[in-house]
């Protein structure tokens, strides 16, 4: 399973298939008793999609085994004990992979010949990623972060570790002797190369940054060279090898008043867009606006979900088991705007209440 989900890995997935490229996307649980469901879910939805492609006259016969040997290699990689509220599986000829989201999904398979991403996409833009740097004297790690999970980036050269040497632990140990570690010109050499390859990272995949340490270290890593605007200090120790949840802890009161603040400045710009006539409310105006690009800002409560049925010009409440239902209206809303350049927030439940729960500044 991939554990995160970047940009750059996004983009790769929306790229054309050889047809058939077959997307399976299915509700999971985290808990008993609901998880107990899981497993015989994901067969039922396995023997559709081979149903499919079996029945499907515009598969042959080479295809087919290929991509059903696909299926059945994601399949095994797949672990539902540790699921969160959404799986996505991808299989095409010679690939696939096995994706989980913190964000509730339809269950469903599609036949195309792109993948269905549009459930991965809302989940990207409502996960809020950002990244924790944590540094000492011996290890800097770069953690990838969100409300739900964070997970360890071992990519780009992370982490940068080294063996302190015997007099540099003795002194580490001396009360009061700690800052000395980070005057020496190897503990600075170790910061500048870990600093290069954070920008890196930082120019491929912009984040809130959140830089863990004691004072000394975080003290350091600002002076060996410039850090995103808005950068965040946390001066705690300790936690140079995790585990992420620790991580995901010592930042989680830094997160939530972010959120707490970016609620407030999404709901002044909304009330300003009332204003000025460039606003769009509900479900219907709003899907109709980005149909039509004009999105400039989206705003969505975070566990927001609806069942429509599109009549061409306006959408209708449907039930999930009408045949011509589309009960990932709300992903496909997200997923155009961000297509035309429009800025996507979620925000906190009941925050919208006024405006069912989706509303938009629009650009004209």
């Amino acid at each position: 399973m991939h554990p995160a989900l970047s940009a750059d890995a996004l983009a790769k997935l929306r790229q054309p298939r050889p047809y058939p490229a077959v997307s399976l996307v299915m509700p999971t649980h985290r808990r008993e008793p609901d998880s107990s469901q899981d497993p015989v879910r994901l067969r039922n939805l396995l023997a559709r999609a081979e149903k499919a492609l079996d029945e499907d006259p515009g598969v042959t016969r080479e295809r087919r085994a290929d991509v059903l040997d696909q299926l059945e290699r994601a399949a095994a990689e797949i672990d539902l004990v540790h699921a969160e509220d959404g799986l996505v599986v991808f299989a095409a000829p010679g690939e696939h992979q096995v994706w989980t989201v913190a964000r509730e999904v339809p269950e469903r398979v599609v036949l195309a010949d792109t993948f269905l991403t549009r459930n991965l996409v809302a989940a990207q833009a409502a996960e809020r990623p950002y990244w924790a740097l944590t540094v000492a004297a011996d290890r800097v790690a770069l953690w990838s972060g969100g409300p739900e999970r964070t997970v360890e980036h071992t990519g780009d050269g992370f982490p940068f570790e080294r063996s302190l040497e015997p007099q540099d632990v003795e002194r580490e140990e001396r009360v009061g002797d700690v800052p000395s570690t980070f005057q020496d010109e190897d503990t600075r050499a170790f910061f500048r190369d870990a600093h290069q390859a954070l920008r890196t990272v930082l120019a491929s995949e912009p984040r809130p940054l959140y830089v863990i340490g004691e004072a000394p270290a975080v003290s350091l890593l600002e002076e060996t060279g410039a850090l995103p605007q808005g950068t965040t200090p946390v001066r705690q120790g300790g936690l140079g090898h995790g585990p992420a949840e620790a991580v995901r802890k010592a930042v989680e009161p830094l997160t939530d008043a972010h959120e707490a603040a970016l609620t407030t400045t999404v709901l002044a710009e909304l009330d300003a867009a009332r204003g000025r006539r460039e606003y769009a409310g509900g479900l219907d105006e709003v899907w109709r606006a980005a149909k039509e690009g004009r999105i400039h800002l989206l705003a969505v409560e975070e566990h927001h979900r609806a069942v429509v049925r599109d009549h061409g010009d306006h959408l209708e409440p449907a039930e999930a088991s009408d045949l011509d239902a589309r009960d990932d209206i709300v992903d496909e809303i997200v997923e155009q705007a961000l297509e035309t350049g429009a800025e996507v927030r979620f925000v906190r439940d009941d925050s919208l209440a006024d405006a069912a729960r989706i509303a938009a500044v629009l650009r004209y």
